[in-house]
């Protein structure tokens, strides 16, 4: 009889780990349009006319996104003014599940390509070099101007690294999720017949599906969560951000159950 308690004991103590470890695994899944450290490319997609950009870590994720691989704006009026005022954001339906935490000792690595028919500007206009701003959430983190693209019909390669600071190693899941503004400003070719001459201009912007395969994307140097150290002050017992239970999914149900499984022996023994 006693041998048949530590049995029915023992089985029981196995199913209950067995559960406990399998069912954190399973649910674990890794999302594609999520950002992790085997996944930490940010794409970009939008529609033909530029009107929508929206980006996800997913470089097979092109639904709903231009066929063309690009998005333009013509001005087709006599020295007509190209104006660019758009932003790329997370896709909707699609903001952090998770924090994403930074390596401090890197960088962001932005790489776009653009096509920017223009002339040059003069005293009577106001004018803007081609503009990108790095959003955390609303809050703009990174700015620059790159005034050597743009001018000619050819494909134009965009490379901005921006190093790691330290309001850019935690991005709080569902409220600071990066984003990109791209502005620009200049006139149009103007002729006194454009019936012959080329008049206006216009702003191509490649998605990261182009059929010419540029690289379109934003590189974040994710890393995983790791301890402070013993003295840090953050209340967080040791874990950077504060995610205590992420880091070893279902550690906490094991070990309740471990003790449970313990008890249940001890209490086997007690019976003989």
């Amino acid at each position: 009889m006693m041998a048949d308690r530590r049995l029915q004991a023992l089985c029981l103590v196995l199913v209950m780990l067995s559960s406990s470890v399998a069912a954190p695994a399973s649910a674990q899944t890794a999302d594609p349009k999520q950002p992790s450290v085997d996944n930490p490319n940010m794409y970009f997609w939008g529609t033909s006319q530029m009107d929508q950009c929206w980006t996800h870590f997913d470089g097979e994720g092109n639904d709903g996104s231009s066929q063309d691989g690009y998005g333009e704006k013509e001005f087709t009026g006599n020295g007509e003014q190209i104006d660019i005022d758009f932003t790329c954001r997370i896709q909707s339906g699609e903001t952090f599940k998770e924090n994403m935490y930074l390596s401090s000792n890197s960088s962001i690595v932005i790489e776009l390509e653009f096509q920017i028919q223009h002339t040059d500007c003069d005293e009577q206009r106001e004018c803007q070099d081609l503009t990108l701003t790095l959003f955390k959430g609303t809050v703009p983190v990174a700015k620059e101007e790159f005034p050597q693209i743009g001018g000619s019909d050819a494909d134009e390669n965009l490379r901005w690294e921006i190093p790691v600071a330290d309001n850019m190693t935690v991005w709080n899941k569902s409220g600071e999720e990066p984003a990109i503004q791209i502005e620009f400003s200049k006139p149009g070719y103007s002729s006194f017949n454009c019936f012959f001459f080329l008049c206006g201009g216009w702003f191509r912007f490649y998605y990261s599906d182009n059929a010419d395969n540029y690289t379109v994307q934003a590189n974040f140097p994710v890393t995983n969560m790791t301890p402070t150290g013993p003295n840090d002050d953050d209340g967080d017992d040791g874990i950077l951000g504060g995610a205590v239970g992420d880091s070893l999914p279902g550690f906490g149900l094991a070990a309740g159950l471990g003790a449970l499984a313990m008890a249940a022996i001890a209490s086997s023994k007690r019976e003989e």
